[in-house]
């Protein structure tokens, strides 16, 4: 029985996980107020709580304010996380959990798979476009790349009317980015792949080894129900367990650089979970 990993997040155990993993990279304060600072800053805990919230539940940043006890005001919240993204500090989180990862269960690339997932994106903003799935709304799209197991090493996300081949390239770079493409071995990719220009950014990428299903042609036969998807089924169950984060099933910030951001808070306590667990 899979564990609902979203049920964790919010569980005191993983949470302090992830706090104590993200408090030593925090940024030192800084007063640019000529007189000095007039209030005592809020608590860098009270306003990860908030964060938390609002990724698990998918509210608003004052509904977040709220339940979590007004104890410090959304306004904050936000310039909080601002400062953290360009001091790295989501960036880092994540690298810390899938290190400890490798470390205790071992990462696996023998066969890695890509996949994007469509959610609703209604407020707009970067890296937004219609849904063809859903009436031509606005929505997102994110595309991961997962190890044998579905743990994400890389990311990509632009608007839902993207197609999966075109976030392929720009995936497979995060993961270079973070030193793990040389690691891939062979990749799994479904139908919406079938083209030469996957090929081409396979081959810039020297990945020899990848089993790309094939697309329908008029007049071929009907393909047989039930058929097995490979290896692919573990970015599939990735991706679902992603879509159990409101903020990531809605998402409702304007800016790429804020999602990606929610997007490695979630990967984060993912991981963390397995990792207790």
């Amino acid at each position: 029985m899979e564990v609902p990993y979203i049920t964790r997040a919010l569980g005191p155990e993983v949470v302090d996980a992830i706090w104590a993993g993200i408090e030593p990279t925090l940024p030192d304060p800084v007063d640019n107020h000529p007189l000095g600072r007039h209030r005592r800053r809020k608590s860098d805990r009270d306003c990860f709580q908030v964060m938390l919230v609002r990724l698990v539940t998918g509210c608003s940043w004052e509904d977040g304010e709220r339940l979590c006890g007004n104890k410090v005001s959304d306004t904050t919240v936000r310039d909080r996380r601002d400062e953290w993204i360009e001091a790295g500090v989501f960036d880092a989180i994540v690298a810390e959990a899938t290190v400890g990862y490798d470390k205790i269960i071992g990462l696996d690339f023998s066969d890695v798979a890509v996949d994007g997932s469509l959610h609703k994106s209604p407020c707009g903003g970067e890296g937004t476009g219609k849904n063809p799935t859903d009436r031509a709304k606005l929505g997102w799209k994110w595309s991961i790349v997962t190890e044998t197991k579905g743990i994400p090493f890389g990311v990509a996300i632009d608007g839902a009317n993207r197609n999966d081949s075109v976030l392929l390239a720009p995936t497979l770079d995060d993961a270079a980015r973070h030193g793990l493409l040389e690691e891939i071995e062979a990749i799994w990719l479904d139908r919406g792949y079938d083209s030469e220009a996957t090929l081409a950014c396979l081959a810039e990428r020297d990945i020899d080894d990848a089993v790309i299903a094939k697309k329908r042609k008029r007049g071929d036969a009907e393909p047989k129900k039930n058929q097995p998807m490979g290896l692919r089924w573990p970015v599939e169950r990735t991706n679902s367990w992603l879509s159990n984060f409101g903020q990531l099933r809605r998402n409702s910030d304007r800016k790429i650089i804020h999602g990606l951001a929610q997007f490695a808070l979630a990967v984060a306590f993912l991981l963390t979970a397995k990792l207790i667990d």
